[in-house]
């Protein structure tokens, strides 16, 4: 079974939004979990900066994931932090069709994920790492490459 959402446009009836609040997990656990979930199917992992109950300062991490992936991603998430409990709800998500392309720039080619919507391309970005890529070999500003890629799609 694929990881990522289908590139058509559709709508995600059973998806699951997850929510546990960490005071006392080490930053550098972090990253960890994040890499773990993104493994077992998470289509989405963010950590948001709050503050708990005596103002102590604290990290939100939600993820959304399809309902079949609930189990994998609680275990994931008692084992490998330091909550003791987890919030859920149901969600639904839409997503926009998407395509991939390819820009050629100066240094080498970079990929481009474009967002789609009643057959118009909406919006386009750069893929990251391809960009990175490009910085690094001809030692040139990230900024530049992205400048580069987006002078071509207008």
């Amino acid at each position: 079974m694929s990881k990522h959402p289908p590139d058509h446009e559709h709508t995600d009836q059973n998806m699951i939004k997850i929510e546990v609040n960490l005071d006392d997990t080490p930053g550098e656990w972090l990253g960890y979990v994040m890499d773990k979930l993104f493994d077992a199917g998470a289509n989405d992992v963010y950590y948001t900066p709050i503050y708990m109950k005596k103002n102590r300062p604290a990290v939100q991490l939600q993820l959304l994931c399809s309902e079949t992936r609930l189990t994998e991603m609680k275990d994931i998430l008692l084992s490998e932090t330091t909550t003791l409990g987890i919030r859920y709800y149901p969600l639904t998500v839409y997503r926009m069709e998407r395509s991939i392309k390819t820009v050629d720039t100066e240094w080498g080619p970079v990929t481009v994920k474009e967002g789609v919507q009643r057959g118009k391309v909406v919006k386009a970005s750069p893929e990251y790492e391809d960009c990175k890529k490009i910085a690094k070999l001809h030692n040139i500003p990230l900024k530049d490459v992205y400048q580069s890629v987006w002078k071509q799609l207008k």
